[in-house]
Formats: C-alpha cells, structure tokens, sequence
C-alpha cells in the first residue's frame, strides 16, 4: 500500500514542530513497521533522504499540487496523509483512506 504524506501539514500538528529530518527518520520506521510504501511531500527542498521513505522536494510547485497529480495517476488504492481539507478533496476521492495529520503525528510521536 501506498501512503502520501503531506509532510508540512503533518510537521505542524505536534508542538514543537517535528524538523523535516526527524519526520522522514519516524516515517521511515512507521513505513517499515507497518510494511507500506511511503512518500513525503515537502514544499520547497527536501531533507536527506532516508531508507525506507521517498523523499519528494517540489521546488516552485506546491506540496499539495505534487500529491494531487500523483494520486490521479495512481491506479492502485492509496492513504492520504492530510488535515488540508482542500488536498482531502482534491487528492482524497481514490484513497482507500484519509488520515489527519495531527493523528498520524501522534502514531509518530509514540515510536520515539
């Protein structure tokens, strides 16, 4: 199974915010736990890539837009990492299953 996540909306649902590094180093044992496909979506550059995870860096494109195009081209049932209601709707109409942001950090948080 396939997991996008939309990495910035998900770094901002635990305080102190988690650095983009530590949030593909979590996602990648999450991943690996879980025995799924990941792919972070950072706006902007992306941190180092770590085992495990697809790190994506969309440059002048937004975040949300990159996980839009991808979800449409996917023909294979997908989880959306996301509270963005707008991306919910634009990108969530094939996924299998949409999960918040703030919930996936916390699933993150307790691998710590």
């Amino acid at each position: 199974m396939l997991v996008l996540v939309d990495a910035p909306n998900v770094r901002r649902s635990l305080w102190p915010n988690l650095s983009p590094e530590r949030l593909v180093e979590l996602l990648a044992r999450w991943a690996d736990a879980k025995g799924v496909e990941a792919i972070a979506v950072f706006d902007g550059p992306a941190p180092e890539p770590v085992a495990g995870v697809e790190v994506v860096g969309t440059g002048a494109e937004s975040a949300d837009d990159w996980i839009t195009r991808r979800a449409t081209q996917l023909s294979e049932p997908y989880v959306l990492v996301t509270s963005d209601r707008e991306l919910r709707e634009r990108a969530g109409g094939s996924a299998k299953r949409i999960i918040g942001g703030g919930a996936f950090a916390r699933e993150l948080a307790a691998l710590v």
